[in-house]
């Protein structure tokens, strides 16, 4: 039987972490704390670090969000981390409504869209690449990105995104979360 770790709720915390639980509700502009952090939460060290690099680097930056959410729920399916692949197709789903009236358009099951960017396919193929190939990237890799109309500050941004969901798969595999009720019922009003 698989071991899971111990889930904190928002009123069992201390103040420091619900401080932290606070911050990840408003940055991620949803009214609930995630399972990914509350499994984190018998640890605050753990917590607060792991919350500060997944702050700067999906948060922060100029490459649009529903690219890194699109990284990061390509490379979850991939490898079977049904959290994480869950979490991030609703979210790059809800952000992906602005690139069409259709109210049935999902992006994470229409990328190859004419709707969809160039730059944002380009972008999820190389770093999802990158990230499922342990960090293998060749120079075609980078003209590719910068042929899409990506700079080199933002290149950097979205290769740190392959790092981002290796940690994020890992400590969801291994914490045993399941995916947060308030998620499944986001999908349905999708």
């Amino acid at each position: 039987m698989k071991k899971s770790f111990s889930i904190i709720e928002y009123q069992e915390a201390d103040q420091d972490i619900k401080d932290i639980y606070d911050d990840t509700k408003r940055t991620l502009g949803i009214p609930f704390v995630l399972n990914w952090f509350k499994c984190q939460a018998g640890n605050p060290a753990l917590l607060r670090g792991n919350w500060a690099k997944l702050k700067s680097t999906l948060c922060e930056g100029t490459v649009p969000n529903i690219i890194k959410q699109l990284i990061i729920y390509t490379v979850s399916a991939e490898r079977q981390c049904n959290y994480c692949a869950e979490a991030h197709k609703l979210f790059a789903d809800m952000m992906g409504k602005s690139l069409s009236t259709d109210p049935d358009f999902l992006i994470s099951e229409n990328m190859d869209s004419e709707l969809v960017p160039n730059s944002y396919r380009v972008a999820v193929r190389t770093v999802a690449n990158a990230a499922l190939s342990d960090g293998h990237v060749e120079e075609k890799d980078f003209d590719a990105l910068m042929n899409a109309g990506f700079n080199e500050d933002e290149i950097q941004e979205l290769f740190a995104q392959a790092d981002l969901v290796n940690m994020l798969n890992t400590i969801a595999n291994i914490s045993g979360i399941k995916i947060d009720n308030e998620i499944v019922e986001l999908s349905y009003s999708l």
